[in-house]
């Protein structure tokens, strides 16, 4: 029998906490909570929270983080994903510079944040028979 549980939170290493808070915030059009500790929160819509955390560049590793959004917002993302300046690219390894992708029909691309995780948004999950929430 299997437990019933939910993902909570994930704390994102990042070089500055705030700009990397700021940053997610401003791109994907979440909200910044009250830091406490040293945690910058950031709430995404499904109530996982995203704790940003300084940490020193030595004990950073890189992460990725991939955000599925409905397809009707990947237009005001990927506007405001291009004004940051950011390079970005249709594959994980770098694959088409400046490019997305349109993986399992939908529109997907690759970046790194402030922080040096990589980020990837998607409007269609990979596997078919995971479907996206119904409220899209």
């Amino acid at each position: 029998m299997s437990i019933s549980l939910e993902l909570n939170h994930l704390i994102v290493p990042s070089r500055d906490n705030r700009e990397s808070a700021e940053f997610f915030a401003h791109l994907l059009g979440f909200e910044i909570g009250v830091e406490w500790g040293p945690f910058v929160p950031v709430e995404t819509g499904n109530g996982v929270r995203l704790d940003f955390a300084t940490i020193p560049d030595e004990d950073r590793r890189l992460q990725h983080y991939c955000f599925l959004i409905p397809e009707v917002d990947f237009d005001a993302f990927f506007a405001r994903l291009k004004e940051t300046g950011i390079a970005y690219h249709a594959g994980p390894g770098g694959q088409g510079p400046g490019e997305i992708n349109h993986n399992h029909g939908g529109r997907g691309v690759y970046f790194l944040d402030p922080g040096g995780n990589g980020i990837e948004v998607i409007t269609q999950p990979y596997e078919p028979e995971r479907k996206r929430p119904a409220s899209w």
